[in-house]
């Protein structure tokens, strides 16, 4: 029984699918958005334009999160705030940790970055841990797909998320301005905070400062925590306790059956803080910054994994996962301490000619997280991590522009404590890239990439070393035959170098309860992805359905063997051929507009379908999604009503759960007192009203950590 329950979440450690956002002209509208990318200078302001600024506007396609929309959904790890974006899903491993997963991938398939440069986190090492980002300081989110991926690694199949924050300045303005976001959520008992200011320092320099807090209790759901099939097992071994005469465990077991309510250890708590300081001239700039992230969030274990009755727990043993007693069969609560600093750099140089200038982008990250078993320390994380990137634009010379460069990325982590399933390891790589674009006329658009990277993984402590060269590419051709209608078609060939976890695990694997064997002879991993798009942006509405397919010679998977070791399952990584296929579709039409205000429907749906050749469903697929909203507008004030509808998933590994379908419905609106453009928002929203349990079938929590219930939220934005 107890193997069976560890091995079921297990099953759920594989590489999971989902969709990519399609490119919904509704997404990227707003005055934030615009401000990011193409800012319009006043008089004789200098302006510096995002970085990297990768509006091509071609193949790439961009979904985009920003202003009102953005701090709406603004949630303490960057997974769940986009989760409701269309074609995206989440790790969901706890309200925590939770990482973005785009058409299926997830992990080092995609790429997560701040200004155009990683997290320099651990957050692709294992589901439960965090992501190094707060969206309380950021300006928007973009997620890409297509050719232009490769400008930050051949390793981003699935694709990239960038965040833009405002902490290094790109422009220097009149006077003092400042941003004040404050929120509560009741789903959680909720309260954030979040404030920035920006001082001109002359005319040439300019301050910024930020911080953020963010605090929330365990997650109030609107049913039972743990699956049926979940309940049947604890209910199970209940029956054997008693029959045992092991009654006062069996009783232990009812009662982990019988929650609901409320998800145990499932508290956050965030802090940040940041400093900026810019110098932007006509013919360039530069700038630093430094932040400080700070979070301590419980980590929910599935419910009698690891028990074992009267014998004596192993080392490194998962228990119940509640605080001890005097019967020695609970453990403490399992948290994790988490900080990291960073120091960013940024800085320009305007060109002529040929070029329109010189980008560099640099970062070092000091990272470091402790897993706590109560207040002892459990297994610590270190690590220190630094990236480079210069990027050479050119000017737009008849059509034709593009962007090429160096990208450095070297890191460091060192792994201690009797849970370290894999050794210390470093790892270091050195990329080259071009992305060019080119309109020939007629409507036609191409657009090529290339990249060059080796990647070298050392770890001394196993007397490991390897290089790995990585060649990847990508093309696409998109035709414009009318206004406003858009039909293309992309190919990226990818190359991913085996992660340190796949190339070096030999352990128990806590997040993922399984003993987890890497394979240090792992080449280099290679895909073939096509996509092909159609994409209509009337006056009146937008329609963008998109397809792809991915597939591989030797994608890397961990796979059960069947043999258990300390009593878990294992889980040896193999690479296998593999196929990922999908689409995603959204519309949005205005049938009523009015002075002052409008009408619109909108509508959108994903699916991803995705195996592994002779082994079967892919786990953690988010299944069949249909979206459907209705959005008033009038002057100062907007209201939206909103159902979201997740099919059941039973495409699932032997020994895992189906997942049941659900429906959520939401209801929000904002109102801007003194205007659209003036300095006060606020924002209010009952999420899923009607309190249904669901289960997120990305996240191999799912059995034990449900989705939020009934969650009402209320938002003030002050700008001045």
């Amino acid at each position: 029984m107890c193997l069976t329950s560890a091995t079921a979440i297990a099953l759920a450690s594989y590489p999971a699918s989902a969709q990519e956002a399609p490119s919904t002209p509704q997404a990227s509208s707003g005055p934030g958005h615009r401000a990011a990318h193409s800012e319009e200078p006043a008089g004789n302001e200098i302006v510096v334009t995002a970085h990297p600024p990768i509006d091509f506007g071609l193949m790439a396609g961009t979904e985009s999160i920003e202003g009102d929309r953005l701090i709406a959904q603004s949630r303490g790890q960057i997974g769940e705030t986009l989760a409701k974006l269309p074609g995206v899903s989440a790790t969901s491993f706890a309200p925590g940790a939770s990482r973005p997963i785009l058409r299926g991938f997830s992990g080092a398939r995609v790429t997560v970055l701040t200004d155009g440069i990683g997290s320099i986190d651990a957050s692709s090492v294992s589901e439960d841990h965090a992501v190094v980002l707060d969206s309380l300081t950021v300006d928007h989110i973009d997620i890409l797909h297509g050719p232009a991926v490769l400008v930050f690694g051949g390793q981003a199949i699935g694709g990239a998320v960038n965040a833009l924050d405002k902490r290094i300045p790109r422009r220097v303005p009149d006077a003092i301005s400042a941003d004040f976001v404050g929120g509560y959520g009741s789903a959680a008992d909720e309260w954030s905070v979040g404030g920035a200011i920006e001082l001109p320092l002359g005319e040439r320099f300019v301050a910024h400062l930020d911080a953020s807090w963010r605090d929330s209790d365990d997650l109030e759901i609107g049913g039972f925590v743990n699956s049926a099939p979940l309940r049947r097992e604890l209910l199970a071994e209940a029956e054997e306790l008693r029959a045992e005469g092991e009654a006062g465990e069996a009783g232990e077991f009812e009662e982990l059956a019988s929650l609901r309510g409320v998800v145990p250890n499932t508290a956050a708590r965030t802090w940040t803080v940041g400093a900026g300081l810019a110098f932007i001239d006509a013919g360039g700039n530069l700038g630093i910054s430094y932040h400080r992230f700070d979070t301590r969030y419980g980590v929910p274990l599935r419910p009698g994994a690891g028990h074992h009755g009267d014998e004596e727990h192993s080392e490194g043993e998962i228990h119940l996962g509640e605080e001890e007693e005097g019967d020695g069969h609970r453990a403490e609560t399992v948290s994790i301490d988490l900080v990291q600093d960073r120091f960013d750099l940024r800085g320009a140089i305007e060109l002529g000619g040929i070029f329109e200038s010189l980008q560099l982008r640099g970062a070092y990250g000091d990272y470091e997280h402790v897993e706590l078993e109560g207040d002892e320390v459990g297994t610590r994380f270190s690590g220190e991590g630094i990236e480079f990137r210069a990027d050479l634009i050119q000017n737009d010379r008849d059509g034709w522009r593009g962007r090429s460069g160096v990208h450095y990325l070297g890191r460091s982590m060192d792994i201690e404590g009797a849970e370290a399933f894999t050794p210390d390891y470093d790892v270091e790589s050195v990329g080259f890239f071009t992305l060019q674009a080119l309109e020939i006329g007629s409507g036609i658009e191409l657009e090529a990439a290339g990249r060059f990277q080796t990647t070298k993984v050392t770890s001394n402590d196993v007397d490991f070393r390897r290089s790995f060269d990585q060649w990847s590419a990508g093309a696409g051709v998109s035709w414009t035959p009318a206004y406003g209608l858009k039909l293309g078609a992309n190919y990226l060939r990818g190359a991913r170098a085996p992660s340190p976890e796949e190339l070096l695990s030999d352990g128990l694997h806590v997040a993922t309860q399984a003993y987890e064997l890497g394979d240090p002879g792992f080449g280099v991993e290679k895909s073939d992805g096509l996509e092909a798009y159609v994409r209509w942006d009337g006056e009146r509405g937008q329609v963008s359905i998109t397809g792809y397919v991915t597939e591989f010679d030797n994608f890397i998977a961990a796979i059960p063997t069947g043999e258990e070791i300390e009593d878990f399952p294992v889980f040896r990584y193999r690479q296998l051929p593999a196929t990922f296929k999908g689409f995603e579709a959204s519309a949005s039409y205005r049938p009523l507009e009015w002075a002052g205000g409008s009408l619109q429907v909108d509508a959108a749906a994903d699916y991803t379908h995705a195996k592994l050749d002779g082994i079967g469903p892919v786990p953690r697929i988010p299944p069949l999604r249909l979206q459907g909203g209705v959005e008033a507008r009038h002057e100062k004030l907007r209201i939206r009503a909103e159902v979201e509808w997740n099919d059941r998933q039973d495409r699932v590994p032997q020994l895992a759960n189906a997942v049941p379908s659900f429906t959520h419905v939401n209801l929000s609106g904002d109102w801007h007192p003194m205007g659209e453009d003036g300095p006060v928002t606020l924002l209010v929203a009952a999420n899923n009203i009607f309190d249904t349990t669901g289960r997120r079938a990305a996240s191999f929590t799912r059995d034990f950590v449900p989705l939020h219930g009934r969650d009402l939220r209320a938002t003030l934005k002050v700008s001045f």
